[in-house]
This record gives structure tokens, C-alpha cells and sequence, in this order.
């Protein structure tokens, strides 16, 4: 079905009138474009179902998760559906401004409150995606246990499928084991980089594109620095309200490690050295 008649079918199933489309930068996954019908604007993304199974489901958990707690922005889901083997998503639009003067302290209290919301085990009752890679969330009442059987060990299976060699020694999981802290599982956004937060129309952070799990809260912040994008100012207020345990600086590369092994698996060789240099550094 030509992609246009897959957009009018949508707008027909939520009672869209006169809808005018126009694409929004999406990615490698997803194409995203805005609905404007008679002046109400919402965002839609559609992909392959057959491709990614379960990925908008499992979008919306997440995005109605990260919405209940009511401590950041989050735009509703209005629509879930799939027609002739194109699965839709559609949500609230922002509209954009310019950001706040205190924003960065803003998302950083937003941050703080976001992970304050904790559960009684580690996981998430449904599995999900991280990008286009499935995400395991069977629960633990272990961090580390919980980081290892559903974080590392999957995307370290897969790099081997790959044909990837990353001589992972047993004294890795050990000594990583030892140094993991004892938390209590955090909600997080689970794949927090510079591309998946807007700043709405008030000029306040808006996040979107989640990898959600009751989770080490470490794992959000490790994300927000590895590729840069936030302001060091978050990163003050958030250790000011919320103190990191001791050695944190230290544990950055090891959270780092989940998400570089993701951009192992799906971008290629080009992440393999940052890789193994982290799992050196544990050894």
C-alpha cells in the first residue's frame, strides 16, 4: 500500500478530518509525520509490523509509564494500531520554544523525581526495544543480576552472532558484580541521548523514543554522557538532590558499555575498540 493511502487510512481511523501530512525527522526505524487536521496537530510514526513486532505496544508502555508519575513532560498516545502490515503510533505534538533559563536545572529536578519513582524489583512487565534491537525485562530483585542477564549478555550474545571477538573473561562479570550499588530499581527513560528529548512549547523538557525499565538510575545518566547534549549544570542539581553513591565517576564506562554494544550490533565495527576497552577495563 503506497505510504500516503496508509496515512489517510489512519487519519480515517481516529476521525482525523481533512488531514494534511508532512514528514518529520525520524530514522533508521520509523518514518514520522505531522498530522495537521483542521488545526488539531498530532504526530504519527509508522513502520514494518512484521519487521518489528510489538515495538509500538511496547513504545506506549513505556511512554504511559514515564507519564504516570507526573514529574516530566511526556506527550499522550492517542492511537495504536496496524493497517495491512503497517503499524502506527500516534501521539501528542509539541509544539518547539526556546528553552527556559533554568532548564537545565529543571531537567535535572525532573530527572531527580523521575527516579525517585522506584519498584520493588528490577525490570519492566513487558519486553521492549532499544532502537531496533529487542530489550529483555524479565525481573530481578538484583542490580547487578538484573544488568547483566538483561543488559549485557544479550547484546554480547548477539556481537558474538555477529562474528565479533570481544574475549569476554568470566572475571569481567565478577568484579563488575562487586562494584554494581545496591539500589533500589528506578524508573528510567533507558535511552536518554541528546536526539530523545524536545523542549515543548513552555520552554521544559519533553521526553520521547523510551527504552523503559525499573532499572539502576546510573544507567540514565551514563547514557546522557555519553554522547553529550546536556548541560553540566543538570548533572550538578541532580547530585545535589539526589546523591550518586560513591565511585560513580568510576561506573560510567560500565553503564556505557550496554549502549555501546547496542551501536556494536547496529551500526557496526566502528564501536568495537570503545567496546573492548571497557571490558578490559574490568578484568
Amino acid at each position: 500500500m503506497l505510504e500516503n493511502e496508509v496515512l489517510h487510512k489512519i487519519a480515517k481511523e481516529n476521525k482525523l478530518t481533512n488531514p494534511k501530512f508532512s514528514r518529520l525527522t525520524g530514522g533508521d526505524i520509523n518514518d514520522v509525520f505531522l498530522i495537521n487536521a483542521e488545526g488539531k496537530k498530532q504526530v504519527v510514526k509508522i513502520n514494518n509490523a512484521e519487521k518489528f513486532p510489538g515495538m509500538f505496544a511496547a513504545e506506549k508502555a513505556g511512554l504511559e509509564a514515564l507519564q504516570k508519575p507526573k514529574v516530566i513532560d511526556v506527550p499522550s498516545v492517542l492511537g495504536l494500531g496496524e493497517i495491512e502490515n503497517t503499524a502506527y503510533l500516534l501521539l501528542e505534538f509539541r509544539e518547539s520554544a526556546a528553552k527556559t533559563k533554568d532548564f537545565w536545572e529543571t531537567f535535572g529536578k525532573q530527572m531527580v523525581d523521575l527516579h525517585k519513582t522506584t519498584s520493588e524489583e528490577f525490570g519492566f512487565h513487558q519486553d521492549n526495544y532499544i532502537g531496533s534491537l529487542p530489550q529483555r525485562n524479565n525481573a530481578s530483585t538484583s542490580a547487578a543480576d538484573f544488568y547483566i542477564s538483561e543488559r549485557l549478555e544479550p547484546q554480547l550474545k548477539l556481537a558474538k552472532d555477529k562474528g565479533y571477538e570481544l574475549g569476554v573473561q568470566s572475571s569481567f562479570f565478577r568484579n563488575i558484580s562487586a562494584i554494581i550499588p545496591d539500589e533500589k530499581p528506578s524508573l528510567i527513560h533507558g535511552d536518554l541521548w541528546g536526539g530523545n528529548y524536545l523542549v515543548n512549547e513552555e520552554g521544559n523538557p519533553c521526553l520521547i523514543d523510551p527504552a523503559t525499565a525499573f532499572a539502576p538510575r546510573e544507567m540514565d545518566l551514563a547514557m546522557m554522557k555519553l554522547f553529550g547534549g546536556f548541560d553540566k549544570k543538570l548533572f550538578e542539581v541532580y547530585n545535589r538532590e539526589f546523591p550518586l553513591e560513591p565511585g560513580f565517576e568510576d561506573r560510567i564506562p560500565l553503564w556505557q558499555l550496554y549502549y555501546l554494544l547496542v551501536h556494536l550490533n547496529l551500526f557496526g565495527v566502528g564501536y568495537k575498540s570503545q567496546v573492548t576497552s571497557i571490558l578490559t577495563q574490568y578484568i
